[in-house]
């Protein structure tokens, strides 16, 4: 338990330095509206899939994020509907969550599409008071916390053309609190949803008739916290074969590869190298994530 309670420690500190709490992924741009409402519906065909990452392997109670994404195509009305569910563990807490995404599309010309985008989001946080009671005792924030349901909303616009896509976005605007605090005291400090900007791109070059090289990258910056940023660059072959290289900064570097089967399944794997200080505690400590997709193609 005191092994488990210092790496909740160490994790809750580098939660805390970098301050997001939405969940990311090496797969980001193959999972429809994850950080950007704006893009339901811009790509080629619907899409319905799944992804499970696992961070910081070697350690116990270190995050597990779980996700079911869909990604809809509404092209005589030219709309897209968009939506994804997680359930993301930490240690001792939970937080399962789900967004919707309805997004407007106005073709451009050399047939690319400028969106507009809104999103709503629902989030429950529950804590398992029976990890954690032999370590904090009668610590009183343990004894009143409940579970907490929260709603907020997004919005967000992007350019798709037939090789370059640029997108920006606001996530949880209302900036909803999170009381898990309900006792006499008076809590030090208020917790609560903070808004999440997000600027993402990416351009998709072909080399010859059968690859294409894709550069992509992600900013993802919250007021008073560092500047977030994912990047790298996916080459395909035949459209059948993937692989790709990225780097996520101070945190880790992000190698992948995965299948199309079919053109219709997707399946990929990715293997995070971290590079942080907790990396040093447990030197064998990697993160994993896999990612199934099918591609409706009417």
């Amino acid at each position: 338990m005191k092994r488990f309670f210092i790496i909740a420690l160490s994790l809750g500190a580098a939660a805390t330095i970098n301050a997001q709490q939405l969940q990311s992924s090496s797969f980001y741009d193959l999972q429809g509206v994850l950080h950007n409402p704006s893009t339901a519906g811009v790509y080629k065909n619907s899409m319905v899939g799944a992804s499970y990452r696992s961070q910081w392997s070697g350690i116990s109670g270190a995050p597990k994020t779980a996700t079911v994404f869909g990604n809809f195509k509404l092209s005589e009305h030219q709309l897209g509907l968009g939506a994804y569910i997680y359930n993301d563990k930490t240690g001792p807490t939970s937080r399962t969550g789900a967004q919707f995404a309805f997004a407007k599309h106005i073709a451009v010309k050399n047939d690319a599409v400028f969106s507009l985008g809104i999103e709503a989001r629902v989030l429950q946080y529950s804590i398992d008071k029976a990890k954690l009671s032999n370590t904090l005792g009668n610590d009183p924030v343990l004894a009143s916390s409940e579970n907490s349901t929260k709603f907020d909303a997004g919005f967000g616009l992007s350019y798709t053309g037939k090789k370059l896509q640029l997108g920006a976005s606001v996530a949880q605007l209302v900036q909803s609190k999170l009381n898990y605090y309900s006792g006499s005291q008076s809590p030090t400090e208020e917790g609560r949803l903070y808004r999440h900007y997000f600027f993402h791109g990416s351009y998709k070059w072909g080399t010859d008739e059968t690859t294409t090289v894709t550069p992509n990258f992600l900013f993802i910056y919250l007021p008073n916290a560092p500047l977030e940023f994912q990047g790298g660059v996916r080459v395909e072959h035949k459209e059948t074969f993937f692989w790709g290289v990225g780097y996520r900064a101070h945190q880790s570097f992000m190698l992948s590869a995965g299948v199309h089967v079919n053109k219709k399944f997707t399946i990929g794997y990715g293997f995070d190298i971290y590079s942080t200080p907790i990396s040093t505690y447990d030197a064998g400590s990697n993160g994993h994530e896999i990612l199934l997709r099918y591609d409706i193609i009417k």
